[in-house]
């Protein structure tokens, strides 16, 4: 199983910005997928989660309303807007066999996740 991020960069407070997740070596209908991000001092932590089998999907609070987890084919994404200084990580994506409600109650466990990929930088930043 592959993984591979990228689209982060530099971004102003307020602005937009897609990471893309290219995932290859896997039937992809079968696994759940989530996005996490890990600041400079901080733990990994989840952001954002989606079953490939229900479509179920699940956010943290702290990026409900501004951020967007989508899969086609064979990449996953996450639209982030409304960016704040605080969303400033290195993001990572990750993928686990599916089962059920593995979003809503185990999504955002960094333990529960068999692959990952290599981070993507987001800042923002003025």
């Amino acid at each position: 199983v592959q993984l591979q991020a990228s689209g982060g960069g530099l971004v102003q407070p307020g602005g937009s910005l897609r990471l893309s997740c290219t995932i290859s070596g896997i039937n992809l209908d079968y696994f759940a997928y989530g996005w996490f991000r890990q600041a400079p001092g901080k733990e990994r932590e989840g952001v954002s989660c989606i079953s490939s089998h229900d479509a179920a999907s699940s956010y943290a609070d702290s990026v409900k309303g501004r951020f967007a987890i989508s899969r086609d084919k064979n990449t996953l994404y996450l639209q982030m807007t409304s960016l704040k200084p605080e969303d400033t990580a290195t993001y990572y994506c990750a993928s686990v066999p599916w089962r059920h409600y593995f979003c809503s109650r185990y999504g955002f466990r960094v333990s529960e996740y068999s692959n990952w990929g290599q981070g993507t930088l987001v800042t923002v930043s003025s």
